[in-house]
């Protein structure tokens, strides 16, 4: 199931801006205009991340933050400030926000940010995944077993170790540059081609037509997603 998300903000293009983003990059992202209902929403309904804008009318987001962590709401929030309200940000942080990120900015950068709030709050990755199975392949991760219709496929280390990263990251995008980070560890012979290659052959030994794939899906000019 992919991440849900909250949006707090009271600008209709913004708002569309940030869904469209968020919606693409794989989650699930749920719209409020107001203070009040960003309120209603947030102590109602289970979310994975709420982005809130400091400066909604009405009640501001400092207060809304504040009310939602007097409620017993824990989940994470990136606040939405302006350019001059960088100086104002402890009060922010006293009372529980998780992240900011400063106005103007590109609203595809929005998804990239929320991936590595999730995988720091430990909301959206999965405990370490030992057995999973997807179609007709199963995989035991503890015994670096993989099966494909009842007969085993051999894998490299490598391909485990990255199908692993994909599964548990799974329903998001995950980014090259992650990949090279968590799975390859900077290693001075790794680049977007050998993440590419890795990927080929993991579609050539996993999926049942390499050249549409149905589990292992790129994401043009950002990474690869999988989804079940």
């Amino acid at each position: 199931m992919s991440a849900r998300i909250l949006l707090i903000e009271h600008e209709p293009a913004l708002v569309q801006a940030i869904t469209d983003a968020l919606t693409r990059d794989g989650y699930e992202a749920e719209s409020a205009r107001s203070a009040n209902s960003g309120l209603v929403a947030a102590a109602e309904k289970q979310f994975d991340l709420i982005v809130l804008d400091a400066m909604l009318p009405g009640r501001n987001g400092f207060e809304v933050l504040q009310e939602l962590r007097r409620k017993g709401v824990d989940t994470p929030i990136l606040m939405l400030t302006a350019q001059g309200q960088v100086l104002d940000r402890e009060p922010g942080v006293k009372l529980g926000v998780d992240d900011y990120m400063t106005r103007p900015f590109d609203a595809a950068e929005l998804p990239a940010r929320i991936g590595v709030m999730l995988r720091r709050s430990g909301k959206k990755r999965r405990a370490q995944t030992q057995h999973f199975q997807f179609g007709n392949v199963e995989v035991d991760f503890e015994r670096s077993e993989v099966k494909k219709k009842g007969k085993t496929v051999n894998l490299a280390s490598k391909e485990m170790e990255l199908l692993k990263y994909l599964i548990e990251n799974r329903d998001r995008v995950v980014l090259r540059e992650e990949l090279m980070t968590h799975v390859w560890d900077y290693a001075s012979d790794a680049s977007s081609r050998t993440i590419d290659t890795h990927v080929a052959w993991l579609r050539q030994k996993l999926e049942d037509n390499p050249q549409s794939p149905r589990y292992i899906l790129t994401i043009r000019g950002q990474g690869y997603r999988f989804t079940e």
